[in-house]
């Protein structure tokens, strides 16, 4: 079953609800990290990279030495769906 595109407002919504960090950017989830270092950098990375395959559903990522830009969205859909909500919440839980 294909997922389901959720509203701009319901998504902002649910991201105040939680007190997330990520921002809604147009049909995007973004989240931006700093880190004391590279290597802590990485390692998130990878955490979201385990939390991404158990999902399979993954972000887009761009690493700036300790800075992380993290990009979700259901890419088949060119929108938001509960898929970008799970992984967002899960990613902030790690």
């Amino acid at each position: 079953m294909r997922p389901q595109r959720i509203d701009a407002v319901t998504v902002d919504r649910r991201l105040a609800a939680q007190g997330s960090r990520w921002q809604r950017v147009a049909e995007r989830l973004v989240l931006v990290s700093r880190f004391a270092c590279f290597a802590d950098a990485i390692s998130f990375v990878n955490e979201v990279a385990a939390l991404a395959e158990a999902r399979d559903h993954h972000p887009d990522i761009e690493i700036h030495y300790n800075e992380v830009r993290l990009v979700l969205w259901t890419h088949d859909i060119g929108g938001l769906t509960e898929l970008d909500l799970d992984l967002a919440s899960a990613i902030l839980k790690r």
